[in-house]
């Protein structure tokens, strides 16, 4: 992801065929390493190609991968209407609660706490 993030900044700066220089450059300006082989990939899958109909592109990708917030949708619709059934809401809060106790429990695992 950094040798994309470093391309795109390239770009932005008016570079619009970056090469692998340019991107070490980039990268060793805030104290990273850059990797040949996978800036070489980042590259080659990029060499010659408008950033923007890439860009593009991944975006109309994007909007066909299902966001996950209909299934829970479709899971209760079974149940009767939008109420709850009864042995549901009590469930719920119990997850609340537990999680509430983990997070709880992992501050003092860590020795300190944010209000010590």
């Amino acid at each position: 992801m950094r040798y994309v993030a470093a391309y795109l900044l390239a770009v932005l700066g008016g570079n619009t065929n970056p090469s692998a220089k340019d991107i070490k450059h980039i990268l060793g300006s805030v104290g990273i390493e850059a990797d040949d082989e996978r800036l070489n990939k980042v590259i080659s899958e990029l060499n010659g190609k408008d950033i923007n109909e890439v860009m593009n592109s991944g975006l109309a990708k994007l909007a066909s991968v299902p966001a996950g917030g209909a299934v829970a949708v479709s899971a209760a619709a079974p149940g009767g209407g939008g109420a709850p059934a009864a042995g549901e809401a009590p469930a719920a809060e119990e997850k609340k609660e537990e999680k509430k106790e983990e997070s709880e429990e992992s501050d003092e695992d860590m020795g300190f706490g944010l209000f010590d």
